[in-house]
Parts: C-alpha cells; structure tokens; sequence
C-alpha cells in the first residue's frame, strides 16, 4: 500500500485527516513515524504560500507525497485579524491556554452587531518531484461570549466558534459526525482535494 505524509504534529488535525482519508487505499503516516524532527518556519504572506511550503519541504525530505496545511480565524469586527498570524497573535508562538485567555478579553469587546468570523483553511499535496496542488475551505460562523468548557487540544479557537445555522460550537463534543463534515474547513478543503490525491498519488 502506498504511503502518504500528513505533515503536522498536531494531534489534532491528524486525527482528522486520518477520518476524513479513511476512504481511501493509502496508509497515512506522521512526520513522526517517518523520523522527521525538522521544522520549517512559516514565513508566507498567505495560508497558500505557507500550506505550499510545508508540503513541498517535506515531500523532498521524505521521499513521499505530502499533504500539509495552513489556517487561521479571521474576525470580522477586527479587520479579519488573527488570519494567518492565528497562532502567533500575542507575539510569539502562543499555547492553547495563551489563546484562550486573549479570547475571553476579545469576545467581550466585540460589537453586538458584528460578532462573525469565518476559519479558512487551504490544504496542499506535494510529490517529492516538486509538483504542488492547492485547495480551500471555509466555515462561516460567530464569535461566542464564552467559551466552550470542554478545550479541544490545538484548536483553541473552536471553544468561541459558534454555529448560529445549527446552534452548536464548532466542537466534536457537540457535532454530530455528519455535521462536523458539513461544517469542517479542513474536510471541505481535502475533499475538493480527493481526486488530486487519487490521480497523483495513483491510488
């Protein structure tokens, strides 16, 4: 069976990939379980250019095809800040519970009639050859005035990502299986992505 890198350490977007690629006939591995400690420092202007720079990094030096992505939570009240400085808002490479806490002061500020927000997302293929597919996802949502009490590890931004269409956080404590894919930025992304991989990977 032929393999395929999903290039992050967080935890959780592994998880989801390895349930949204379930489908098909590859086996998904880590950086880890390839030995890869290397790290690459995200220095594009868009979630594009980072998403693409990680792929193709890590596609040439692992031999193997590589899916990678970038994203961020834009607020509308605060010119679509974070965006893609999402996890480096306060300065520095902040920890769930930095965010988490920055949230609090920020969901009380917003203006009542402008709490949207939107998380996009674009996820990217790389084959060692230097070859580089693209594709982006987006969920429309609102910023809550608290937070979610259970925290999702390495998504901090989800305990105030509110679901005003089904009421819900955007939590998979909440979601339904079905509506964490209809509501997912980063299934919509690989799913529009999926024939790439297919073709290009030749499964």
């Amino acid at each position: 069976m032929k393999k395929l890198l999903i290039a992050t350490t967080n935890p959780g977007k592994l998880r989801e990939y390895k349930d949204f690629l379930s489908d098909l006939p590859v086996q998904l591995v880590s950086l880890s379980d390839v030995g890869i400690i290397d790290d690459i420092e995200e220095t594009g202007k868009t979630y594009k250019e980072n998403s693409q720079k990680k792929a193709l990094f890590y596609a040439k030096k692992s031999g193997l095809p590589a899916i990678s992505d970038d994203g961020g939570i834009e607020i509308s009240a605060l010119n679509n800040a974070p965006g893609i400085k999402s996890r480096r808002w306060l300065g520095f490479e902040a920890s769930d519970e930095d965010l988490i806490n920055y949230m609090i002061k920020v969901s009380k500020k917003l203006p009542e009639d402008n709490r949207k927000a939107v998380f996009r997302l674009v996820v990217s293929l790389a084959l060692p050859n230097g070859n580089v597919w693209s594709r982006m996802g987006k969920v429309e949502g609102e910023i809550a005035k608290k937070p979610h009490m259970k925290l999702l590890h390495g998504y901090p931004y989800r305990s105030f990502f509110y679901l005003p269409d089904v009421q819900k956080y955007y939590h998979e404590s909440e979601l339904t299986k079905g509506e964490m894919k209809k509501y997912n930025h980063r299934y919509i992304a690989i799913n529009k992505l999926k024939p790439i991989i297919v073709k290009e990977v030749r499964l």
